[in-house]
């Protein structure tokens, strides 16, 4: 799984700004995550990266000690490793003109 970029969002209690200070430290300390979003209304931090869902939160949830739950994980697959073994992603047909409306 670390071969593939996948962003996670999870639900964690940031009631205060100190807390969201110590999560965004933490978040910047792993190397494994490239970009992350913290909402402190909504309880929510979204994550992107090449890592294991499971072992991230684990390590959050030790650094943190608080509860954390997975909302949603997203996989995308590499383009460059797809393009190396042959296979094209399909693109839209940009040649043709664009309807208007009558």
């Amino acid at each position: 799984m670390p071969n593939q970029v996948c962003c996670m969002e999870m639900r964690i209690n940031l009631d205060c700004p100190a807390c969201c200070k110590k999560m965004r430290r933490v978040l910047l300390k792993m190397k494994e995550i490239e970009t992350h979003m913290i909402e402190r209304q909504q309880c929510r931090v979204c994550i992107c990266g090449r890592f294991d869902p499971a072992e991230v939160a684990i390590k959050i949830r030790k650094k943190m000690k608080r509860r954390v739950e997975i909302m949603d994980v997203q996989l995308f697959n590499n383009q460059e490793e797809e393009e190396e073994e042959g296979h094209q992603i399909p693109h839209g047909d940009f040649d043709q003109p664009i309807a208007q409306p009558a």
